[in-house]
C-alpha cells in the first residue's frame, strides 16, 4: 500500500461495466472461437479509457462471487427477487450471449494483470466497500459504476469519490462528490445518502422503502433528525414533529427498517486477501494475451489497454 501524494485506487465494479459493454457495443464475434465478444471488446475499452483519463497507480476489478447473497435475502427477501434467472439454480438472468463472455473477461484480466477480487457470500459492492475503507485516508479512491448504492462511500475529507456511468459511460460520468449529493439529493454525506436511501427504497433492488416516502421526505426528515436512527428515536419518542400519516407509515415500516441498513450498507469488513494492487506498468501475460487477441479476434481492444497501461507506467 503506498502513501505516495501521486497515488489514486481505482475500483471498478465489473458487472455494471461489462452488462453495459454487452448492451452498448454492437454484437461482435470473430476468430476461430465464434463466441459473442461485444461485452468483452467494450469492457478492454472502458479499462484502456479509465486508465488513460485517470490514471490509477492502483486498480482492483471487484467481482460479484456471490451477486444475491442469502443473509441480505434473510433479512428482505424480495432482494433482487426479480433478477433471479426462471431455474432458480442458475443464479441470476443474465442473457445467452452474455455468459460465455464472462469467463473470456476474467481471463483477459488475468493476462492483462488487473487483480480481480470477490469473496464468498459477498457482492462486488461489498469489496468496493472494504477497498475503499481500506484505503481512506491512504489516496484518493475512485469507485467506477452504474449503481447509485455505492454513492454511500462518497467522502470529500478522504478524497472518496464516484464516477457514476449510467448516463455518459466511462467517457463521460457523472463525478459524484458531497456537492453533488447536495445538489442532486438533499443530503450532504456518503453517510446521508445511505439513510436516505433505505427510507426512499429501491424498486430495481427490490427494496420497498417506507410507503409515502420518497427522495425529497427522506432527505428532509433526515435534515431535521440527523440520521435514520435520529429519525427513529423521534418517532419511538413520539417528538410532535412526526405525526399524521407520515408517523403511521414510518410505525408500519419498523420491521423492514430493523433490517433494511443490513441489507443496504455495503460491507467494511470483506476477507478480501493481502494483494499488490498496483497497476502493471504492461501486459504481464504477453503470450495468453496474444493466444486471446487471436481465437477472439480482440487484437484491438487489448492493443488499447497495453497502450493505456504503458502510458501512465513512472
Amino acid at each position: 500500500m503506498s502513501d505516495s501524494a501521486s497515488s489514486r485506487l481505482l475500483l471498478l465494479d465489473s458487472a455494471s461495466l461489462y452488462f453495459r459493454a454487452f448492451y452498448g457495443v454492437p454484437a461482435r464475434s470473430g476468430g476461430p472461437s465464434g463466441l459473442p465478444t461485444n461485452a468483452v471488446a467494450g469492457f478492454l475499452d472502458m479499462l484502456a479509457t479509465l486508465v488513460t483519463r485517470y490514471r490509477p497507480t492502483h486498480l482492483v476489478a471487484c467481482w460479484d462471487d456471490d451477486w444475491r447473497p442469502q443473509w441480505r435475502v434473510d433479512a428482505i427477501p424480495t432482494y433482487k427477487a426479480h433478477r433471479v434467472a426462471e431455474d432458480p439454480t442458475e443464479g441470476e438472468d443474465v442473457p445467452d450471449e452474455l455468459l460465455p463472455q464472462v469467463p473470456l473477461i476474467v481471463e483477459a484480466l488475468a493476462a492483462i494483470g488487473i487483480p480481480r477480487i470477490g469473496a464468498a457470500h459477498y457482492e462486488a459492492d461489498d469489496v468496493i466497500g472494504t477497498l475503499a475503507m481500506a484505503h481512506r485516508g491512504v489516496m484518493p479512491v475512485d469507485v467506477v459504476t452504474g449503481d447509485r448504492d455505492l454513492f454511500q462511500l462518497v467522502d470529500d475529507a478522504s478524497s472518496t469519490r464516484v464516477l457514476y456511468t449510467a448516463r455518459g459511460g466511462v467517457r463521460d460520468p457523472d463525478v459524484v462528490d458531497q456537492a453533488f449529493l447536495a445538489a442532486r439529493y438533499g443530503v450532504d454525506s456518503g453517510d446521508a445518502y445511505v439513510d436516505m436511501a433505505a427510507l426512499r427504497g429501491d424498486t430495481s433492488d427490490g427494496l420497498p422503502g417506507v410507503k409515502g416516502i420518497g427522495e425529497k421526505t427522506a432527505a428532509a426528515l433526515i435534515a431535521e433528525y440527523g440520521s435514520l436512527a435520529g429519525i427513529r428515536a423521534a418517532v419511538d419518542s413520539g417528538h410532535p414533529g412526526i405525526k399524521g400519516a407520515r408517523r403511521a407509515r414510518l410505525e408500519e415500516a419498523t420491521a423492514y427498517l430493523d433490517v433494511a441498513p443490513l441489507v443496504v450498507r455495503v460491507a467494511h469488513d470483506v476477507p478480501v486477501g493481502d494483494l499488490d494492487l498496483h497497476l502493471p506498468p504492461d501486459i504481464v501475460d504477453p503470450v495468453a494475451m496474444s493466444r486471446m487477441a487471436i481465437e477472439h479476434d480482440l487484437t484491438g481492444p487489448f492493443d488499447r489497454v497495453g497502450t493505456a497501461l504503458r502510458s501512465v507506467a513512472p
